[in-house]
């Protein structure tokens, strides 16, 4: 009888075996802690939750999310929050972390004075929410190491009556999280990996920052999901192309490292046959992703040649995918135009393009919202797709709250 419980067609554990399957199949950390909080949050019932991540002695806000505060797979200013709180008993997800023992709540606002954690209300008071159950679960890798924790809020009757976590809840999350915690960590590591490469190119171009590839990734994420749930698309998929988006928007300009530093760091105006050769940065960073065995391959292929292209011919480089691998390739094939341009590179273009305009330069300051904005719109239909546009413009709160949490250190 316990095994037929167990092992069911329709068994907790049966589904925390499918569910890690399909977490492992994520590759961003951002797409592989949405995953893991929704499905905690729907196996619970749960109406909100958050992920924290370990970073030295502090543990990060990483990802949330509330179906009461908002909904769907549009862009979300709340998901780019950026505060820590320390390993410490002193707060609850710290109190987890520092034991690494889950914690179950019945009512936040009714918790023991004797205890050494408390609760925290400033985000009820500020949102209007109000939290009362909690199911707090530390996230712990291979080899016992704490990555980060979890809390799930307000567990939900089927009558959507908020109640305490069920022992089934209790038992069963704290299994799919340990699991899902090395999936965590490979997430970690994977954007670990394409920010090293990053810092060869800064190397080459000071430019080229984690931060500012950071942003650039997660502006194309936002301005995908909405332009995706425009059109009705599930989200399921939705998930799947932005978990590869924001990986290959980072690698948009990989290809530097093949400029020449005499070129690259000009200080002066760049001659039309210098700026001929900065253009092959097109082309080389596409040659990098030869071997095209993924949908992330294409896509970071696609971006880095084509996110230059212009909606209305006059970009550039236009080398068909075919010739790219060809050594003798130059400059001067018809650029591609419109919709012919991939729609991830034609997000990357407003994207990369909103990130120079309002950082600084050597030969400038950062353009306010206004004249970003201003410049974006103007060139709507003739350099970019004016489509993209008009929704950036339309989540601008989300990408005013990713360039915050994401900000250079301009005086390091």
């Amino acid at each position: 009888m316990l095994e037929e419980q167990c092992l069911g067609p329709e068994s907790p554990v049966l589904k925390i075996l499918r569910t890690t399957d399909e977490v492992n199949q994520l590759k961003d950390v951002d797409t592989i802690l949405d995953k893991i909080l929704f499905e905690s949050r729907r196996f619970a019932n749960a109406d909100a939750g958050s992920i924290f991540l370990v970073e030295k002695d502090s543990l990060i806000f990483s990802f949330v999310q509330n179906e009461t505060l908002f909904k769907g797979e549009g862009a979300n200013a709340a998901l780019y929050q950026n505060f820590a709180v320390p390993i410490s008993e002193h707060s609850i997800v710290g109190y987890v972390a520092k034991t690494r023992q889950a914690l179950t709540i019945d009512d936040a606002y009714e918790l023991d004075p004797a205890l050494p954690f408390s609760f925290n209300k400033s985000f009820d008071e500020k949102s209007g929410y109000r939290t009362t159950s909690m199911l707090t679960i530390p996230l712990i890798a291979q080899e016992s190491r704490l990555v980060g924790v979890m809390q799930l809020i307000n567990a939900r009757s089927a009558a959507g009556v908020v109640e305490p976590f069920d022992v089934d809840a209790r038992t069963y999350i704290p299994l799919f999280c340990n699991n899902a915690s090395v999936a965590i960590e490979r997430g970690i590591m994977n954007r670990e990996l394409i920010l090293r490469m990053m810092k060869m190119a800064e190397l080459r171009d000071p430019t080229e920052t984690g931060t500012h590839v950071q942003r650039v990734g997660s502006y194309c994420a936002e301005i995908y999901g909405t332009w995706a749930s425009r059109r009705g698309h599930a989200a399921k998929d939705i998930k799947r192309v932005r978990d590869n988006l924001r990986l290959a928007a980072m690698l948009h300009d990989v290809g530097k490292v093949g400029i020449p530093d005499a070129i690259l760091k000009k200080p002066g105006k760049l001659t039309d046959e210098e700026f001929d050769v900065i253009k092959m940065h097109t082309i080389f960073g596409a040659r990098l992703f030869t071997n095209l065995t993924s949908d992330l391959d294409r896509m970071s292929m696609e971006i880095a040649l084509c996110h230059h292209e212009k909606w209305d011919l006059r970009g550039y480089p236009g080398v068909p995918y075919e010739e790219v691998w060809d050594p003798a390739v130059k400059m001067g094939c018809k650029p591609r135009t419109g919709e012919d341009i991939p729609l991830a590179a034609r997000i990357c273009a407003v994207a990369d393009v909103y990130d120079a305009l309002s950082s600084p330069r050597s030969y400038k300051e950062p353009f306010s919202d206004e004249k970003c904005l201003e410049i974006l719109q103007k060139d709507a239909g003739t350099h970019f797709d004016p489509e993209i546009v008009e929704i950036f413009v339309e989540i601008f709160d989300v990408i005013k709250a990713i360039r915050g949490k994401y900000a250079e250190n301009w005086a390091g």
